[in-house]
């Protein structure tokens, strides 16, 4: 996606600025990737913190966010196991993702993008978020919370890994491209 930034955008309707705090328990990050070229395999990394700043204008708001990839799920011990090992995430050098937004700005269709640096097996690269702003609502507490969705797609050979398992068909059984969601409900600070 190429889309330039402006210089004040407007923030979302109802958005009101101050610090949000990424409830983990009601957040997700999921992941989509190819499996021998006939399927794919879903799963999912715990989001463990998480900040959005709401500034005045989309210039001056920004996200950080960190990830736990010791505890990936993709709904199999063996291929988790593997995926936590060397040969993919190599979670004992490096446990933890993390995201930090460099510019906020606007996408088409009412959407935002969040641009930043997305570190994932110690190798950073700039990712764009493409974000939209869910709406907003009160947790039982009364606390306001805010919802977004945010996607982009990534390489996993930019990351490091590597690894190139061929089936007998000679299909590689994990695709390159890697498809990610994130779900997310902040909490308004007060």
């Amino acid at each position: 996606m190429s889309v330039e930034p402006a210089n004040l955008a407007a923030l979302p309707p109802d958005l009101t600025p101050g610090i949000w705090t990424i409830d983990p328990i009601h957040s997700s990050a999921s992941f989509a990737v190819r499996h021998a070229a006939v399927s794919t395999v879903r799963g999912t990394v715990s989001i463990t913190e998480g900040e959005i700043i709401v500034g005045e204008t989309l210039a001056t708001s920004s996200v950080e966010a960190s990830l736990d990839a010791t505890l990936i799920d993709t709904h199999s011990a063996e291929r988790d196991s593997h995926l936590r090992s060397s040969e993919f995430f190599d979670v004992d050098r490096y446990p933890t993702w993390t995201f930090k937004s460099t510019d906020v700005f606007p996408g088409p269709s009412g959407h935002y993008v969040v641009r930043g640096e997305l570190t994932i097996r110690g190798r950073k690269r700039f990712v764009d978020l493409d974000t939209l702003f869910e709406g907003l609502g009160d947790d039982l507490g009364g606390h306001q919370i805010a919802g977004f969705t945010a996607t982009t797609s990534v390489s996993r050979r930019d990351f490091g890994l590597e690894w190139a398992g061929r089936s007998r068909a000679g299909n590689a059984i994990v695709g390159d491209a890697v498809a990610i969601q994130l779900d997310i409900a902040a909490v308004r600070q007060v």
